[in-house]
């Protein structure tokens, strides 16, 4: 392992790649190696590959997961702090001053970059549903596990479906005895974990505790703060496979649940894919717009924190026992079936909200298709279809 660096080092690390990691979770991994191990020689390639093992395999953010973990492993728990707090921050940010100019969207254009926007958000959950169906559906097994999700979802609706179909395909997989996606063979353990197995297991405590815990406290001492801890908690904790799954989980929670307008939702949505860092940040849009307090900045804080609090906490959990748990051919097959649920859930979120409250006209359905077509066929980065879908937008209310 390299010398251990300060968590200043590890603050501007991170602030750079906060401001230019376009691209989502994977294009985030690949800016982390050449930034971390080509360039500064942070670790080795094996002991990288082995975090981003370990974090694929969790639920929550994976990148931010990586970097949160890049920094307890340069600077110890303050070099952890600081790549989290330096690599969401500038999203953060952005996205909060987003929410706060809202009203300046009240005309016509402005109403057609929102519809742009919701646009746009259609065009990249379908890129993300097809990129994932072909990563962890790559049989009938788990195809078939997807639309069983997918037909769970949408026909019973809420976030206890969307849990019970995670819980009901891991479960499936380990009966069928899957094959972990993509596994052409694990890494080779690379170092010594950077935390204990005392703390580690400290971490898994207060995970299950906050999990069952905040339901429970929300029961006997009802609070809209509490409700909003634990709607992002417990989003934040069954992320499988990506930033864009957290979609429908909080939709489940801030449009169903009356906090918001599913409009509103969307706007953000399609705004969150033209900034660069986490696309988790999208909870500080969210806890910005409440429609009941604590919103504005409290708000922001309050979502933010609560909805990546959970895949830190499992992360800092896993760490000194993922070496012997990733091993069990048992674990490895409920993940998969877990991620195939996902790509169900997902696809189900792709048609409800997603597009039924973005596109009612030919000329709204033409402009996400060629969004579509610019990530799928044409590979341009998801703020170039955002560029294209806010003008689109705009001309379309202009005709």
């Amino acid at each position: 392992m390299p010398p251990r660096g300060s968590a200043g080092e590890v603050f501007g690390a991170f602030l750079k790649l906060g401001l230019t990691s376009f691209g989502g979770p994977i294009a985030h991994l690949g800016y982390f190696r050449d930034e971390l191990v080509l360039r500064r020689k942070w670790l080795d390639e094996a002991a990288y590959a082995d975090l981003v093992a370990l974090c694929q395999f969790l639920p929550g953010p994976a990148s931010s997961q990586v970097g949160f973990a890049l920094g307890l492993r340069r600077a110890g728990p303050l070099g952890a702090l600081a790549a989290w707090t330096a690599f969401t921050l500038p999203s953060a940010l952005l996205l909060v001053a987003f929410a706060l100019g809202a009203p300046l969207f009240s005309g016509p254009v402005g109403q057609g970059l929102v519809t742009g926007l919701k646009l746009v958000a259609v065009a990249i959950v379908a890129h993300a549903v097809l990129g994932m169906a072909r990563a962890l559906c790559p049989d009938r097994e788990r195809a078939t596990l997807a639309l069983a999700a997918a037909a769970l979802v949408l026909l019973i609706g809420g976030a206890l479906a969307q849990v019970g179909a995670i819980a009901l395909a891991a479960l499936a997989g380990v009966t069928l005895r899957l094959p972990a996606a993509g596994s052409g063979g694990l890494p080779a353990p690379a170092s010594r974990a950077p935390v204990s197995r005392r703390i580690g297991l400290a971490c898994l405590t207060l995970f299950v505790l906050l999990l069952v815990g905040l339901p429970l406290a929300q029961l006997v001492a009802p609070s809209q703060a509490l409700a909003v801890v634990d709607a992002f908690y417990r989003a934040g904790a069954l992320v499988f496979g990506g930033g864009h799954v957290v979609l429908p989980l909080l939709e489940a929670e801030v449009v169903r649940g009356g906090w918001m307008s599913a409009e509103s939702f969307l706007a953000g949505y399609g705004a969150a894919q033209a900034v660069p860092g986490p696309l988790f940040t999208f909870a500080a849009y969210l806890g910005t717009v409440l429609a009941l307090p604590p919103n504005g900045i409290a708000g922001a804080g309050l979502a933010l924190i609560a909805v990546f609090l959970p895949g830190l906490l499992l992360l800092v959990g896993v760490l000194p026992f993922w070496e012997a748990f990733r091993a069990r051919t048992g674990a490895r097959a409920a993940m998969a079936g877990a991620n195939a649920a996902v790509v169900g859930i997902l696809g189900a979120a792709l048609y409800d909200p997603v597009f039924t409250n973005a596109v009612a006209t030919p000329a709204q359905f033409t402009l996400t298709l060629a969004c579509f077509v610019l990530l799928t066929a044409w590979k341009a980065p998801p703020w170039v279809a955002v560029l294209v879908a806010g003008l689109g937008g705009m001309a379309i209310a202009a005709s």
